[in-house]
């Protein structure tokens, strides 16, 4: 699904004509201006999944974030703006498509840190919470509580739940709306699978961050998923190999000057992994007994 089709930056002679209105003394820095006019790109094509490639300071999450901020995509933490953001966001133009997506979200390295620590918290504060309950569960169950009227009879329910249970049971019976606890890895992915609706158009800045490998396969999965069968439109900044590998992604190397679009293979980063593993490739091989070569992995 193409939600955004196109979109269009600022040129060289637009930026210098409205920084040359701007009394310069007044400030150090002109951010977003001039960071990507430089690149000689000035128009973006998009396809159902489209990834900016670069290494750090590429302008790769700029783009991606002024593209975002310009459709006015939703986000959980606030993108850091310059005093010229809004200027720069004017002379930007886009172009959609005849379908309006339901979603529009911004996903970035913040967001996902921040859900993870809430989880943190949360699972921190149920600890908290079992230890409350380790005593209450002692204490009921040696008590020598007796009934002396009706009114006790509360009291009376809560000795002998805790006398003919574990302290094990005790704990889990009580813990009310318990939150699950997971891995840093779990909790980012959960964090995607959550946010990632049906028929969205979503911008994803380095989502790899936390990821293992084999969260990032996962995350790769899904994503596709979510473009093929349920109408999802992903712009994404990264250079992590497994999501460049996307299927049918378009990949802008921002690295390059100009910028060109390349294959996901032809991309250094990715050529500088193909190297090293094709340099230990004996070291993943072991001869069996008859003397031929049989690759160690497991998929």
């Amino acid at each position: 699904m193409l939600y955004l089709k196109e979109f269009s930056f600022p040129s060289v002679r637009t930026e210098e004509g409205f920084l040359n209105e701007i009394k310069r003394t007044c400030y150090n820095t002109y951010y977003p201006f001039r960071v990507l006019s430089d690149k000689e790109l000035d128009t973006l094509d998009f396809q159902p999944v489209t990834i900016f490639y670069g290494g750090n300071g590429s302008g790769k999450t700029t783009m991606l974030n002024i593209i975002a901020e310009t459709i006015g995509a939703e986000r959980d933490t606030l993108y850091n703006r310059s005093s010229f953001f809004e200027d720069y966001l004017e002379l930007c133009d886009h172009k959609t498509g005849l379908i309006k997506p339901k979603h529009i979200r911004c996903i970035t390295s913040d967001d996902v840190f921040d859900f993870m620590l809430n989880i943190r918290s949360l699972n921190e504060g149920l600890d908290t919470n079992r230890q409350v309950l380790f005593q209450e569960y002692l204490d009921r169950k040696y008590s020598q509580f007796r009934l002396q009227s009706l009114d006790d009879y509360d009291q009376m329910k809560k000795v002998m739940e805790a006398r003919r249970t574990t302290q094990s049971q005790f704990v889990r019976e009580n813990m009310m709306n318990n939150v699950p606890e997971h891995s840093n890895g779990e909790s980012a992915f959960i964090y995607f699978t959550e946010k990632i609706q049906d028929n969205g158009l979503y911008f994803l800045d380095e989502p790899e961050n936390s990821l293992s490998p084999e969260r990032q396969l996962e995350l790769v999965e899904f994503l596709e998923n979510s473009v093929r069968f349920f109408g999802c439109q992903i712009i994404m900044a990264t250079h992590s190999p497994f999501l460049l590998s996307m299927k049918e992604a378009k990949i802008y190397d921002l690295d390059e000057l100009p910028v060109t679009t390349k294959k996901w293979t032809d991309l250094p980063n990715v050529r500088t992994y193909y190297g090293f593993f094709k340099k230990h490739n004996t070291e993943f091989s072991r001869k069996d007994e008859d003397g031929d070569v049989k690759t160690i992995y497991r998929s």
